[in-house]
């Protein structure tokens, strides 16, 4: 019988994380990952449910399975509607929601049994890893208590649970150890980090420290990686964070939900902190450390929002003058409270909305990147090709950020950094060569 497992991961890095524990214990039991559905014993896809668009790309995905393979295991986000996944597809073998580790690997074990003697020697210390070698996702929690009225996250991820502040800095140390350059720190809501246990206190490395952003940061910051924040909540405690992304224990990146400007639009979305003067919070950040990037998402079409609002949230953009931005149209997911607001935008209207959004954006990059022309900027080398050398810098995350395109030079390798004065951008690229 073949021990191999067709594995897909669909959705946000925190779904990532989970499918590199699914994976790490899979492989630590003898089993072959392939990359293709027909030579598998079983296929996992690892789903999001999020929005329509991602629950319409997992039923494509589990119905090219089930057509080519047929034996497939469902788990993630979209595993919490069971129903819905039956009835596009009733003869899976088994459905489970998000993070269930455990649950997975159970149904692996029923449907293709493991060998009889697995090679542990094949599972690096740092587990299997589906991110390049140099960089890494560091999940810190599980869950949201938070209400948005357009997410349905909790429900199908449960209230907040902060994983031991001993646990996370061990596989912050062991990825270090492994050769990682950067870890990329993610959660439903990184700012709550150690709410739910009433920040108490534990001990690391002969030291006392609490269950707490502030203090995770800060033992993260001893690194000596590059530490990068991401899904931040605008607390009041964020605040405290800015110094160590001025002194370099962190990077000068906060990625920020702000989700829109109008006070009425976001109570009507019940996000945390709606109240606060955000204006005045990024100015403060940015007398602290003047280099801090700010990445932020937001939406448009929301329900009940004005033309008005929307001019308000340009009026923002304009003035906060944020680095990276993205920006979706309010889409309805089943079992959203924001579902029953009165007053939806029309489909014509939040398309034009978006389109104003982007061109306002696009401008406000274009000037901040247009802005660096001349300066010297570290980048860390993702790829190499013929043409450039390909990288990032502080201000870029990857995947969602832009790049920097770098003229090819002889000791370049991927995962290393470089020295690169910057010689042009265009609306998110940048371009340079080495000092």
């Amino acid at each position: 019988m073949t021990h191999r497992v067709g594995f897909v991961s669909l959705g946000c890095p925190k779904a990532l994380v989970d499918s590199e524990r699914i994976i790490t214990q899979l492989r630590a039991q003898g089993y072959e990952l392939v990359p293709s559905f027909q030579d598998a014993g079983v296929v996992v896809i690892n789903t999001c449910g999020f929005i329509d668009a991602a629950v319409e790309e997992s039923l494509d995905t589990i119905k090219e399975a089930m057509q080519e393979n047929g034996r497939v295991i469902v788990t993630g986000c979209l595993g919490a509607k069971a129903d819905l996944i039956r009835q596009a597809c009733p003869d899976v073998l088994h459905i489970s929601g998000p993070h269930a580790y455990e649950t997975v690997v159970q149904a692996v074990h029923e449907h293709l049994p493991p060998p009889n003697d697995p090679f542990t020697s094949l599972v690096p210390p740092q587990g299997i890893k589906l991110t390049p070698r140099h960089y890494a996702y560091l999940k810190i929690s599980e869950g949201c208590n938070q209400k948005c009225t357009f997410c349905i996250i909790p429900s199908m991820r449960g209230r907040l649970q902060s994983y031991p502040m001993p646990q996370v800095l061990a596989e912050a140390q062991r990825l270090k150890t492994a050769g990682v350059q950067e870890l990329l720190i993610i959660s439903q809501d990184t700012s709550a980090y150690g709410i739910d246990t009433k920040y108490q206190s534990v001990i690391w490395e002969d030291r006392t420290i609490r269950t707490r952003f502030f203090d995770l940061c800060e033992q993260l910051g001893e690194l000596g990686m590059w530490i990068r924040l991401h899904y931040v909540y605008p607390y009041p405690h964020v605040d405290e964070i800015i110094p160590l992304m001025r002194d370099r224990l962190l990077l000068p990146y906060l990625d920020i939900p702000l989700q829109h400007a109008s006070q009425r639009v976001l109570k009507a979305m019940k996000r945390p902190a709606s109240s606060e003067n955000t204006l005045q919070r990024i100015k403060n950040w940015r007398d602290i450390c003047p280099d801090l990037t700010i990445r932020s998402t937001f939406i448009v079409g929301f329900p009940g929002e004005t033309e008005e609002e929307f001019n308000e949230l340009l009026d923002f953009l304009t003035q906060a003058q944020l680095d990276r931005v993205g920006c979706f149209q309010y889409s309805p997911v089943a079992g959203a409270k924001a579902n029953l607001l009165a007053d939806p935008v029309a489909e014509e209207v939040k398309e034009e909305r978006y389109h104003r959004f982007m061109q306002v954006q696009a401008k406000i990059s274009r000037q901040r990147l247009q802005a660096k022309i001349g300066s010297q900027q570290t980048v860390l080398i993702d790829n190499i090709t013929p043409e450039y050398i390909i990288g990032r810098s502080q201000a870029d995350a990857p995947e969602i950020d832009g790049l920097v395109y770098v003229e090819p030079f002889d000791e370049a390798q991927i995962g290393s950094f470089a020295k690169v004065r910057i010689t042009d951008a265009d609306d998110y690229d940048l371009f340079g060569s080495i000092c």
